[in-house]
């Protein structure tokens, strides 16, 4: 299974008094390397919006295992779970820079919508793309990558 890994560093304004990254920085975090997996397979995002299409994120989770603090480099690692007719759930793992410790896992689940917020089937720019990577992948999946 494809994983894309971005380094990010965290910065001052990502953490709290104590120097520690604050929660809602790591969904951000998750954002990046969701474009980043994109960008990896060969996806622009302005490619999907040119289409009519949007991928509104419907349900995000999250469980914090270590912090990071300011400054260190971290790894953010993402792959995509499963492909329905009009959904996606990508995950991903946040690691400290060298991968030993792993900081974070959580996952986003994206609908497919028109423009006026219906739910429409995700266009082929996308679906061709995924199964390129993932020949197999249909429906829902149990998460595929446990064995970090």
């Amino acid at each position: 299974m494809k994983r894309t890994p971005v380094k990010i560093r965290a910065i001052y304004a990502d953490t709290d008094a104590m120097g520690i990254v604050y929660h809602t920085n790591y969904i951000r975090w998750f954002e990046i390397g969701r474009t980043e997996f994109f960008r990896d397979i060969g996806i622009l995002y302005s490619e999907v919006e040119a289409t009519g299409c949007n991928l509104p994120l419907t349900q995000v989770y999250c469980h914090y295992h270590l912090p990071a603090h300011y400054d260190e480099v971290l790894l953010v690692e993402t792959q995509i779970a499963y492909l329905k007719r009009a959904s996606m759930k990508f995950t991903y793992l946040i690691w400290d820079e060298i991968r030993q410790n792993l900081l974070t896992e959580g996952y986003t689940i994206h609908a497919c919508t028109d423009r006026g917020g219906k739910i429409v089937r995700i266009p082929a720019i996308v679906t061709d793309k995924v199964r390129s990577f993932y020949p197999n992948i249909e429906g829902e999946k149990a998460n595929s990558w446990q064995q970090k």
